[in-house]
């Protein structure tokens, strides 16, 4: 029950400090990692370690190449890690495909609300048809200004929650 506390708070001054300041926090998501590791440890000596540790390796590298290609912060990949150590491999991964999902329909909606839903569709359409091979612009354009971002700590939180209430696949 300790476990579940520390994640949602986690999560909610996260969802917080992302939304109002555009950061995950280090004093917040180092801790958890540090105490996860040492509950683990204390409670389950070196299994409970290796359970904390899987899922933090496991946390860490399911966005450390969003994060090398500069879609996404540090703070983001650290929450993850996070989660990981916290509640383990198959949780963080669990959690992962709700954030993946959460995450898109976000992007799909802002794209939406952006470019307009007949210029976006049109668009989209007009690229297969004709095979452009640049619909990743429409999407990912490289011009800071242009670009679409939003904090994905909303949509880590929301993914994270829904694993909590209506577990993991």
């Amino acid at each position: 029950m300790v476990i579940i506390i520390i994640l949602l708070t986690i999560l909610l001054i996260s969802l917080i400090t992302d939304v109002t300041k555009r950061k995950i926090l280090n004093i917040v998501t180092f801790p958890a990692i540090i105490f996860a590791f040492i509950y683990y440890s204390v409670s389950l000596g070196i299994n409970g370690f290796l359970f904390s540790g899987k899922g933090f390796l496991v946390g860490l590298s399911l966005l450390i190449i969003p994060y090398l290609l500069g879609g996404m912060g540090a703070g983001d990949v650290k929450l993850v890690a996070a989660i990981g150590a916290l509640m383990g491999t198959s949780f963080v991964f669990s959690s992962f495909i709700y954030i993946a999902l959460i995450g898109g329909v976000i992007a799909l909606l802002l794209i939406l609300k952006r470019n307009g839903f007949k210029y976006s569709i049109k668009t989209f359409f007009y690229q297969i048809v004709f095979l452009q091979g640049n619909l990743g612009e429409l999407i990912f354009q490289s011009d800071k200004k242009n670009s679409i971002t939003f904090p994905y700590g909303v949509a880590i939180t929301i993914g994270t929650i829904c694993t909590l209430v209506w577990g993991e696949y």
